[in-house]
């Protein structure tokens, strides 16, 4: 139930996090609030958030380095809160370890559906202990959240992670859009094919020897994507 999860509001405008505060606790989940990342990093090292809703730009520590910091020790889900023209720092956050964004102005009604998807997913990576996917190119330790590929570590984010381990597991199949949007992201997710294309983009750019030619990551125009392993 919702008054079991821990929400962390990390934005500097208080008239923000006073209305998404006020709404959030009368849907029933603990709410505390960091006017930047170094306040919400203070928080967390005594208390626990089942997701955390952060803005991109405050100051002493912006949205991109919060997702950076706090994905060195956790996995915990990470939605950002953009304005149109910030392009380039809501990509630099997704590549950092967000799981989501949230386009300012946003409904709240939005906000908390993308938050109960994040808090009911299920890691499509959960399996067996100590499971590795061994495919063509490709070595997935499933426990360790490890990708190598052609010998070389990667670094995924968790969301690169899970997109992955879902084409592993249904290797040269072509994977509608909104199959691969409900099974990695949850159903409120299935009209978005944009949403996935930056994902798709940002995981090329780390498994691929030439992204703007993707032998691994195929694209199956109008349709979906397929995964092709390798030998």
């Amino acid at each position: 139930m919702s008054e079991s999860f821990h929400i962390l509001l990390v934005d500097d405008e208080p008239q923000i996090t006073r209305v998404l505060r006020t709404t959030l606790s009368a849907e029933g989940y603990e709410i505390r609030v960091a006017n930047d990342g170094e306040m919400a990093l203070e928080l967390m090292k005594n208390w626990q958030p089942h997701i955390i809703v952060t803005d991109l730009v405050m100051p002493n520590l912006d949205g991109v380095e919060l997702c950076r910091r706090v994905r060195a020790f956790s996995e915990v889900p990470i939605i950002v809160l953009s304005v149109r023209d910030q392009e380039r720092q809501k990509i630099e956050a997704l590549d950092a370890g967000a799981d989501d964004f949230v386009t300012k102005p946003f409904s709240t009604y939005e906000l908390m559906a993308r938050i109960r998807a994040q808090l009911r997913r299920t890691p499509i990576a959960q399996g067996p202990e100590n499971e590795t996917l061994a495919i063509g190119d490709f070595q997935i330790d499933l426990a360790k959240h490890a990708v190598t590929v052609r010998s070389v570590e990667l670094k995924l984010t968790p969301k690169e992670f899970d997109l992955l381990v879902y084409l592993a597991r249904h290797p040269r199949r072509v994977i509608p859009h909104r199959t691969l949007l409900a099974a990695v992201w949850g159903d409120v997710f299935t009209q978005q094919p944009e949403y996935l294309r930056v994902f798709v983009g940002q995981l090329r750019k780390k498994i691929e020897p030439d992204p703007a030619n993707p032998r691994y990551l195929l694209t199956e125009r109008w349709v979906g994507y397929h995964f092709e392993p390798g030998n």
